[in-house]
Protein backbone atom coordinates (compact mmCIF):
# COMPACT_ATOMS: atom_id res chain seq x y z
CA UNK A 1 0.00 0.00 0.00
CA UNK A 2 1.19 3.69 -0.86
CA UNK A 3 0.96 7.08 0.91
CA UNK A 4 0.11 10.33 -0.96
CA UNK A 5 1.54 13.75 0.07
CA UNK A 6 3.84 12.89 2.15
CA UNK A 7 5.80 15.11 5.15
CA UNK A 8 8.35 15.24 7.31
CA UNK A 9 7.58 16.48 10.76
CA UNK A 10 9.06 16.46 14.28
CA UNK A 11 6.88 15.11 16.90
CA UNK A 12 6.06 17.30 20.42
CA UNK A 13 3.58 15.66 22.37
CA UNK A 14 0.08 13.45 22.35
CA UNK A 15 -2.55 15.09 24.62
CA UNK A 16 -5.12 12.11 23.88
CA UNK A 17 -5.30 9.07 22.08
CA UNK A 18 -6.82 10.95 18.75
CA UNK A 19 -4.36 14.05 18.21
CA UNK A 20 -0.63 15.14 18.03
CA UNK A 21 1.09 18.35 18.22
CA UNK A 22 3.92 18.06 15.48
CA UNK A 23 6.61 20.52 14.05
CA UNK A 24 6.16 20.14 9.71
CA UNK A 25 8.46 22.93 8.59
CA UNK A 26 9.38 24.66 11.49
CA UNK A 27 5.45 25.46 12.33
CA UNK A 28 3.42 23.74 15.14
CA UNK A 29 0.40 21.82 13.75
CA UNK A 30 -2.44 19.68 15.83
CA UNK A 31 -2.97 16.29 13.37
CA UNK A 32 -4.66 13.09 13.79
CA UNK A 33 -2.64 9.82 14.92
CA UNK A 34 -4.17 7.16 13.40
CA UNK A 35 -3.54 4.49 16.15
CA UNK A 36 -5.25 4.64 19.58
CA UNK A 37 -2.83 2.00 21.00
CA UNK A 38 -0.26 3.69 23.72
CA UNK A 39 2.72 3.29 21.49
CA UNK A 40 4.75 5.18 24.14
CA UNK A 41 7.75 3.38 23.54
CA UNK A 42 7.35 4.83 19.52
CA UNK A 43 5.62 8.74 20.00
CA UNK A 44 8.74 10.12 22.20
CA UNK A 45 9.23 13.86 22.05
CA UNK A 46 11.93 15.15 19.25
CA UNK A 47 11.44 11.61 16.99
CA UNK A 48 11.14 12.11 13.22
CA UNK A 49 7.73 11.33 11.64
CA UNK A 50 6.08 11.40 9.41
CA UNK A 51 2.49 12.07 8.19
CA UNK A 52 -0.13 11.83 5.06
CA UNK A 53 -1.33 15.29 3.99
CA UNK A 54 -5.59 14.93 3.78
CA UNK A 55 -7.12 16.29 0.74
CA UNK A 56 -10.33 16.80 2.83
CA UNK A 57 -10.83 20.43 3.36
CA UNK A 58 -13.49 19.97 6.40
CA UNK A 59 -11.04 18.30 8.44
CA UNK A 60 -10.06 19.63 11.27
CA UNK A 61 -7.05 18.18 10.89
CA UNK A 62 -5.27 18.57 7.70
CA UNK A 63 -2.20 15.43 8.33
CA UNK A 64 -2.42 12.08 9.63
CA UNK A 65 0.37 10.82 11.23
CA UNK A 66 1.45 7.48 9.97
CA UNK A 67 4.84 6.98 10.51
CA UNK A 68 7.84 7.37 13.08
CA UNK A 69 11.10 6.21 13.61
CA UNK A 70 12.82 4.35 17.02
CA UNK A 71 16.72 4.44 16.52
CA UNK A 72 17.36 3.72 12.80
CA UNK A 73 14.04 1.29 12.38
CA UNK A 74 11.17 3.37 10.51
CA UNK A 75 7.58 1.88 12.27
CA UNK A 76 4.05 2.16 10.48
CA UNK A 77 1.85 3.52 13.43
CA UNK A 78 -1.51 3.43 11.01
CA UNK A 79 -3.79 0.74 12.52
CA UNK A 80 -5.77 0.50 9.47
CA UNK A 81 -2.18 -0.54 7.62
CA UNK A 82 -2.21 -3.94 8.46
CA UNK A 83 -6.00 -4.91 6.55
CA UNK A 84 -5.06 -3.15 3.55
CA UNK A 85 -1.37 -4.88 3.38
CA UNK A 86 -2.21 -8.29 3.98
CA UNK A 87 -5.60 -8.04 1.77
CA UNK A 88 -2.93 -6.86 -0.90
CA UNK A 89 -0.90 -9.83 0.22
CA UNK A 90 -4.06 -12.47 0.63
CA UNK A 91 -2.86 -14.12 -3.09
CA UNK A 92 0.24 -14.77 -1.72
CA UNK A 93 -0.11 -16.45 1.07
CA UNK A 94 -2.84 -19.08 -0.28
CA UNK A 95 -2.46 -20.98 -3.47
CA UNK A 96 -5.92 -20.63 -5.69
CA UNK A 97 -7.89 -18.24 -4.30
CA UNK A 98 -11.34 -17.92 -5.34
CA UNK A 99 -12.96 -15.57 -3.11
CA UNK A 100 -12.12 -12.67 -1.23
CA UNK A 101 -14.77 -11.02 1.58
CA UNK A 102 -13.08 -8.55 4.20
CA UNK A 103 -14.90 -7.47 7.08
CA UNK A 104 -17.51 -11.10 6.86
CA UNK A 105 -19.61 -11.93 9.19
CA UNK A 106 -20.11 -15.50 11.04
CA UNK A 107 -22.35 -16.01 13.63
CA UNK A 108 -22.44 -13.09 16.04
CA UNK A 109 -19.01 -12.47 14.94
CA UNK A 110 -17.29 -10.12 12.25
CA UNK A 111 -13.62 -11.34 11.09
CA UNK A 112 -11.37 -9.00 8.62
CA UNK A 113 -11.47 -11.33 5.85
CA UNK A 114 -13.29 -14.68 4.81
CA UNK A 115 -11.33 -16.57 2.35
CA UNK A 116 -12.23 -19.55 -0.04
CA UNK A 117 -8.75 -21.09 -1.60
CA UNK A 118 -8.22 -24.38 -3.39
CA UNK A 119 -10.90 -26.75 -1.56
CA UNK A 120 -11.03 -24.87 1.81
CA UNK A 121 -12.44 -21.84 3.81
CA UNK A 122 -11.07 -19.83 6.14
CA UNK A 123 -11.84 -16.96 8.21
CA UNK A 124 -9.02 -14.22 9.02
CA UNK A 125 -8.79 -11.92 11.86
CA UNK A 126 -5.48 -9.31 11.33
CA UNK A 127 -3.38 -7.10 13.97
CA UNK A 128 -0.80 -4.79 13.72
CA UNK A 129 2.47 -4.99 15.94
CA UNK A 130 4.26 -1.79 16.59
CA UNK A 131 5.73 -3.10 20.53
CA UNK A 132 9.06 -4.21 19.94
CA UNK A 133 11.41 -5.24 23.36
CA UNK A 134 15.19 -6.84 23.16
CA UNK A 135 14.39 -7.47 19.16
CA UNK A 136 11.37 -9.59 20.19
CA UNK A 137 8.02 -8.25 18.83
CA UNK A 138 5.06 -8.05 20.74
CA UNK A 139 1.23 -7.86 21.12
CA UNK A 140 -0.86 -6.68 22.45
CA UNK A 141 0.53 -3.19 24.17
CA UNK A 142 -2.38 -2.44 26.77
CA UNK A 143 -4.80 -5.13 27.70
CA UNK A 144 -7.87 -6.54 24.64
CA UNK A 145 -11.23 -7.63 25.40
CA UNK A 146 -11.95 -7.48 22.24
CA UNK A 147 -8.45 -9.30 21.21
CA UNK A 148 -9.46 -12.22 23.63
CA UNK A 149 -13.25 -12.39 21.85
CA UNK A 150 -12.24 -12.76 18.60
CA UNK A 151 -9.46 -15.72 19.45
CA UNK A 152 -12.24 -17.32 20.94
CA UNK A 153 -14.64 -16.99 18.06
CA UNK A 154 -11.99 -18.42 15.86
CA UNK A 155 -11.37 -21.48 17.92
CA UNK A 156 -15.70 -21.82 16.92
CA UNK A 157 -14.56 -21.77 13.20
CA UNK A 158 -12.60 -24.29 14.05
CA UNK A 159 -15.13 -26.46 15.23
CA UNK A 160 -17.74 -25.80 12.75
CA UNK A 161 -15.02 -27.22 9.98
CA UNK A 162 -13.63 -23.63 8.81
CA UNK A 163 -9.55 -22.96 9.23
CA UNK A 164 -8.81 -19.58 11.36
CA UNK A 165 -5.77 -17.55 10.97
CA UNK A 166 -5.13 -15.23 13.45
CA UNK A 167 -2.19 -12.58 11.49
CA UNK A 168 0.03 -10.45 13.29
CA UNK A 169 1.48 -7.71 10.91
CA UNK A 170 4.62 -6.57 12.26
CA UNK A 171 4.93 -2.84 11.09
CA UNK A 172 8.37 -2.74 10.50
CA UNK A 173 11.62 -4.50 9.64
CA UNK A 174 12.23 -5.02 13.37
CA UNK A 175 12.39 -8.19 15.93
CA UNK A 176 13.38 -11.87 15.41
CA UNK A 177 10.04 -13.13 16.57
CA UNK A 178 6.84 -12.92 17.83
CA UNK A 179 5.28 -13.68 21.03
CA UNK A 180 1.80 -12.74 23.27
CA UNK A 181 2.84 -9.96 25.62
CA UNK A 182 2.37 -12.21 28.57
CA UNK A 183 3.67 -9.42 31.45
CA UNK A 184 0.83 -6.63 29.92
CA UNK A 185 -2.33 -8.86 29.18
CA UNK A 186 -2.07 -12.38 30.54
CA UNK A 187 -5.81 -13.18 29.48
CA UNK A 188 -4.41 -12.83 25.80
CA UNK A 189 -1.76 -14.71 25.90
CA UNK A 190 -3.49 -17.52 27.28
CA UNK A 191 -6.25 -16.97 24.45
CA UNK A 192 -3.47 -17.18 21.84
CA UNK A 193 -1.98 -20.40 22.86
CA UNK A 194 -5.25 -21.93 23.70
CA UNK A 195 -6.54 -20.98 19.77
CA UNK A 196 -3.08 -22.60 18.92
CA UNK A 197 -3.75 -25.48 20.83
CA UNK A 198 -7.05 -25.85 19.25
CA UNK A 199 -6.37 -25.73 15.70
CA UNK A 200 -6.25 -21.94 15.33
CA UNK A 201 -2.98 -21.20 12.36
CA UNK A 202 -0.79 -18.02 14.24
CA UNK A 203 1.20 -16.01 12.16
CA UNK A 204 2.94 -13.31 11.60
CA UNK A 205 4.65 -11.22 8.82
CA UNK A 206 7.61 -8.55 9.16
CA UNK A 207 6.81 -5.32 6.50
CA UNK A 208 9.65 -3.18 4.19
CA UNK A 209 8.38 -0.13 5.70
CA UNK A 210 9.22 3.81 3.81
CA UNK A 211 7.74 6.45 3.92
CA UNK A 212 5.50 6.94 1.65
CA UNK A 213 4.36 2.92 1.46
CA UNK A 214 4.00 -0.61 3.35
CA UNK A 215 4.33 -4.15 2.57
CA UNK A 216 4.79 -7.36 3.59
CA UNK A 217 8.05 -8.69 3.43
CA UNK A 218 8.48 -12.40 5.27
CA UNK A 219 7.05 -14.06 7.33
CA UNK A 220 8.20 -14.05 10.91
CA UNK A 221 8.97 -17.00 13.71
CA UNK A 222 5.87 -17.10 16.23
CA UNK A 223 6.07 -18.64 19.70
CA UNK A 224 3.10 -18.93 21.70
CA UNK A 225 4.30 -19.73 25.00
Amino acid sequence: MKYKNVKEGVFLSRPNRFVAHVLIDGKEEVVHVKNTGRCRELLVPGVKIFLEEGDNSKRKTKYDLIAVYKGDVLYNIDSQAPNKVFGEYINTAFEQVKVIKPECGYKNSRFDFYVEYEDKKAFIEVKGVTLEEDNVMLFPDAPTERGVKHLKELCECVKEGYEAYAVFIIQADAGVYFTPNTERDRAFSDALKKACEEGVNIKAFRCDVKKDKLEINEEMEVRVK
